[in-house]
């Protein structure tokens, strides 16, 4: 398994680009995402790799970082979910709100990616649920400690992630802790 290359950045386009590495030329597919971060041409860059052998062609795959490496990985494991569809996904969402949109069991941030449809977005969330954090390293929401705090509490009192991440940025930041989750049980009562 070819897990990383750096060697000096040669050619970009939508989807691609070539290394040179010691005289070899690798073609390598990307995300945008990934393009968007890459140095100008004939400047060093290092890319973590995903080597895909078919029958008819050797394919590599490149991402800025092993997260997003880990994730393409983990999509390509899914029932239904080719390499292409895998790297559209990662061309849509950054890892974060794609991680964001399974642990909220959201299908809808899910279908504005091309090639993914209500079924396919829903078969994701059901089979990526348990695996998101522990395969891609990712622990949980971005959020701040204080909304964090919040949270927990809320859902050790019985109420679902999705349902207190939704109400969450509805709680002044003023308020001292105890009164937070006061105001935040008002919010989740009144429905």
């Amino acid at each position: 398994m070819i897990e990383r290359i750096t060697g000096k950045l040669i050619e970009k386009s939508t989807n691609s680009v070539c290394l040179d590495v010691n005289g070899i030329c690798y073609e390598i597919e990307i995300t945008s995402n990934t393009i968007n971060s890459l140095p100008a041409i004939n400047e060093q860059t290092t890319l973590f790799t995903h080597l895909l052998i078919r029958e008819d062609a050797h394919i590599l795959f490149g991402f800025n970082n092993p997260e997003t490496r880990n994730t393409f990985r983990l999509l390509i494991k899914t029932a239904g979910i080719g390499a292409r569809t895998a790297l559209s996904v990662l061309s849509t969402l950054t890892v974060d709100e794609l991680s964001n949109s399974i642990l909220m069991q959201e299908p809808s941030i899910l279908t504005k990616v091309p090639g993914i449809g209500q079924k396919t977005a829903e078969r994701l969330l059901l089979e990526l649920k348990n695996k998101i954090k522990s395969e891609t390293g990712l622990n949980s929401l971005q959020v701040p400690q204080r909304q964090s705090d919040i949270i927990n509490a809320l859902v050790s009192l019985g109420y679902s992630y999705k349902e207190t991440i939704k109400i969450i940025n509805l709680v002044p930041e003023d308020l001292a802790l105890s009164e937070s989750i006061k105001y935040a049980l008002k919010l989740l009562s009144s429905g």
